[in-house]
């Protein structure tokens, strides 16, 4: 016997071996804690009406729910939008518990933001299809009867299966089927069978939500009386507005239901409750009677506007203990305050955060907070940033305001509002409280280091178990990488020489772990992008090569290894211009781009890598056919890449540099207008300090240059030295990058003097061309001759505006060397 957990409580059954026999929960692993019966404490939102409050709001939901649908014209669909904090999923919460206490069927999905699988949509269908299952046992059979059909529908973000045909084969043909042929259910579903999808706009697969609503529409459209009625709740967003936001579908605005007495009554009952709880109000209360006075009461309520979780702050700040000398001292106090916060949550986040910037540790447990990738409960953040956990609840306790800190280390640590993140994420918001992308760094090593405190213990504890072992080494184990994924551009040559020495000392203790292999042959690899070490870009593919050998084709991250490998092979060819190694490069992309579907959440990756390397392959070759696919593929990884993915701009930027250069090739104009309009997307996306916004600065600005040659126009003459002037400022002297926008600005800066004779931009150009030579060039470089007779045109046009002899002995001198260079340094044979 063996008991599992399926929705609405635990049940025995007989352990089978058959497939035909096994549960339909075990089947379909649903996501258990994205239903509306969810442990709210540990699986956010915690989200409930007040008594007494959003009344009407509800019972028009209910009652559009339980009505029963007897023309073609009735609205199977509900959106109900609003803005954050407008108390969304508290309606859809009661919403559901409503319909349960009436005994009416409901099935529920609550997604939400960097909380793993509820923030994705791979497994909506199969969490819903459970749930129905339960709700409606005849359902069952037919769910079996479609996975067993296409098992395909269970494979997560693989196989090719959209959501669409998922919710098709899983949730309404199933449900359909039953309506029709079972008459005891037709009588249970004559009150329609309600899906509640709440906080949409959480779900990151923004093109896979567009198609679940289409889906969803077509579904209707061509079965207009089916019993069966869908309740969604978001934020207005285009990719949502734009499919819901038509006749077939009933909307509901939420700030025309935001009232000012449902306000009024959440405060009151925080306030009696508050008020009732604390001695000093208590005693307040004796001497000068009722507290808050209904004057001020009417004021806050018109102060907050309609929003419940910032209703829910304020009071929070009022009734908070006082931890800082210069606090209001008491609640009485700390009111005439409220009443003048700003209403947005940026001031409101601002003032509560600053109630605890003054304590140890306060930026590392913000930061970790705001990037973790799956949240952690005190103890395994205190862990992970080595510290002790009184430390954090120390930071944390002053900020219940906004942050869940749960009574019990069993439960993780939450935002209350997943809008604080994106506060904590966005500098210009959030100031000297930014999170900034160099933390994944730290949070990089400090998971390494855990892990090799439990190795150190036990050097067989992962291998033979992982049962022993801390939240915070088991949060590592799964998520070390992709932090050093998110850091890899704030990497200090001191962090990278840390992360080697950890991963080596792992390794030695544990041998033959393929990821750990990886990571440190990443890490090499960007240490060998500062030292421009040929030994340890040798090192990095020698690494990965062992790696892939431990990942036969059928592994499935086999394409992830293909990828490591063939990122290492293409830095060395960059350095050594070996085309051996590119076209092993341009290879392993290919195999990685084989094994992965169309839907893989990773394509896009490969198929910008391979775009890369085919640009490469092309200036090496002059191939216009390598550069034509180099295009098409950097195209359909754009694709796969809504506004939101951190990797858009990635894909903007390459897309935009095989652009230009077809516009080099082929002289059309349309391709250098496009690439300057991608390259100006990707800069929106990379606002400082944005790693990689040295690289958008350059290339726009290097392809204002190349418009200001077609056209002559001075205003992108003027804007690109601009912006390749704000990249070098992203990279302090000696460092390498310095070279792309150095080598572009020497030219524009030359432009520049010849259009205006002004002798302070030839003097800028012949200094950048100096530090050129000094920085990069070194003597045997093969590119050195060239920027030596380079300097030397910019020494002859000095000397031809001021006639001083020195330029023309030096002038001499650059041709001698450039000539030696060229004879000993030829450029490499195909």
């Amino acid at each position: 016997m063996v008991n599992y957990h399926v929705e609405g409580g635990f049940q025995t059954h007989v352990s089978l071996t058959s497939p035909e026999q096994r549960t339909l929960f075990d089947i379909l692993q649903p996501i258990t804690d994205a239903s509306h019966t969810r442990d709210r404490k540990r699986s956010p939102p915690d989200s409930a009406c007040f008594p007494g409050t959003r009344l009407q709001v509800v019972r028009n939901v209910i009652n559009w729910a339980k009505s029963e649908i007897v023309t073609d014209a009735e609205p199977h669909i509900r959106w109900m939008h609003g803005y954050v904090g407008s108390g969304k999923s508290s309606i859809s919460q009661e919403v559901c518990n409503t319909s349960e206490r009436e005994d009416r069927p409901i099935i529920s999905f609550f997604f939400f933001r960097n909380a793993g699988n509820r923030s994705r949509i791979w497994r909506l269908a199969t969490t819903l299809a459970s749930q129905m299952a339960s709700a409606i046992p005849q359902t069952e059979p037919f769910i079996r009867e479609a996975v067993q059909a296409n098992p395909a529908l269970l494979v997560q973000g693989e196989g090719g299966v959209s959501i669409q045909a998922r919710m098709q084969c899983l949730v309404y043909a199933p449900f359909k089927a039953v309506v029709r042929r079972e008459k005891r259910v037709r009588t249970l579903t004559q009150v329609p069978f309600l899906i509640v999808l709440d906080g949409l706009d959480e779900c990151e697969n923004k093109d896979e939500v567009q198609e679940l609503i289409d889906g969803m529409l077509e579904f209707f459209n061509e079965n207009p009386l089916i019993p069966l009625r869908v309740f969604i709740t978001s934020r207005v967003e285009e990719h949502i507005q734009s499919r819901l936001n038509i006749p077939a579908v009933k909307l509901d605005n939420l700030a025309d239901h935001c009232s000012d007495d449902d306000i009024a009554t959440f405060l009151d009952i925080l306030f009696e409750d508050g008020c009732s709880r604390n001695p000093v109000v208590r005693a307040y209360v004796q001497q000068h009677g009722e507290w808050p006075a209904q004057s001020d009461r009417r004021k806050l309520v018109e102060h907050i506007g309609g929003s419940f979780i910032f209703a829910s702050v304020v009071f929070k700040f009022i009734m908070a203990t006082n931890t800082e000398v210069n606090d209001p001292p008491t609640p009485m106090d700390r009111l005439p305050l409220a009443l003048k916060m700003n209403p947005g949550l940026d001031g409101l986040y601002t003032q509560t955060l600053a109630r605890s910037k003054h304590l140890p540790h306060f930026p590392d447990i913000i930061s970790t907070i705001a990037l973790l990738v799956a949240p952690l409960p005190t103890s395994g953040i205190a862990e992970l940033l080595g510290i002790h956990t009184y430390e954090v609840v120390n930071v944390l306790v002053n900020l219940q305001a906004i942050i869940q800190i749960p009574g019990t280390d069993s439960i993780p640590v939450t935002l209350c509002h997943t809008s604080l993140r994106d506060f904590l994420t966005t500098q210009s918001r959030s100031g000297c409280f930014f999170a900034h992308p160099s933390h994944h760094v730290r949070l990089f090593l400090r998971c390494i280091e855990c892990l090799l405190k439990h190795l150190r213990q036990d050097p067989e504890l992962f291998i033979r178990s992982s049962d022993r072992i801390s939240t915070a080494a088991h949060y590592a184990l799964g998520y070390s990488n992709q932090h050093l994924y998110q850091g890899r551009r704030c990497f200090k040559p001191s962090e990278l020489d840390s992360a080697i020495h950890l991963y080596r000392e792992g390794l030695a203790l544990q041998p033959g772990i393929p990821q750990m292999i990886e990571d440190l042959a990443d890490v090499v690899r960007r240490r060998a992008h500062n030292t421009r070490s040929l030994m340890e870009w040798d090192e990095a593919i020698s690494l990965s090569r062992a790696a892939l050998e431990l990942r036969p084709s059928s592994h499935p991250s086999r394409p992830d290894s293909l990828g490591i490998l063939g990122n290492a092979l293409l830095d060395r060819y960059r350095y050594t211009r070996t085309t051996a190694d590119l076209e092993e490069a341009i290879s392993l992309y290919r195999e990685a781009l084989t094994l992965q579907s169309s839907s893989d959440p990773d394509r896009s990756v490969s198929l910008y890598n391979l775009g890369n390397a085919l640009m490469d392959y092309h200036r090496h070759t002059g191939n216009m056919a390598d550069l034509e696919e180099a295009i098409s593929l950097h195209r359909e990884a754009l694709e796969l890449l809504p506004s939101a993915h951190p990797d858009r701009s990635s894909s903007l930027y390459n897309l935009g540099n095989a652009l230009v250069d077809r516009h080099r090739r082929t002289g059309t104009e349309a391709n250098l207008e496009e690439s300057i309009s991608l390259h100006r997307e990707a800069l929106e996306l990379r606002p400082p300090p944005h790693p990689n916004r040295f690289f958008s600065l350059t290339s726009l600005g290097n392809a204002l240059m190349d418009r200001y040659g077609r056209t002559g126009t001075m205003a992108d003459l003027d804007k690109a030295i601009s912006l390749l002037r704000q990249a070098l400022e992203l990279r302090s002297s000696p460092h390498l990058d310095r070279s792309y926008p150095l080598g572009s600005l020497v030219g524009s800066l030359q432009a520049m003097y010849e259009e205006s004779r002004a002798l302070s931009h030839l003097q800028e150009a012949i200094a950048h061309c100096e530090e050129l030579l000094e920085l990069h060039y070194t003597v045997g470089h093969r590119s050195r001759a060239e920027y030596l007779l380079k300097l030397g045109s910019l020494l002859q046009m000095r000397f031809d505006a001021t006639r001083q002899e020195k330029d023309l002995s030096k002038m001499s001198t650059l041709k001698e060397e450039a000539k030696r260079l060229s004879a000993s340094c030829p450029e490499p044979a195909p």
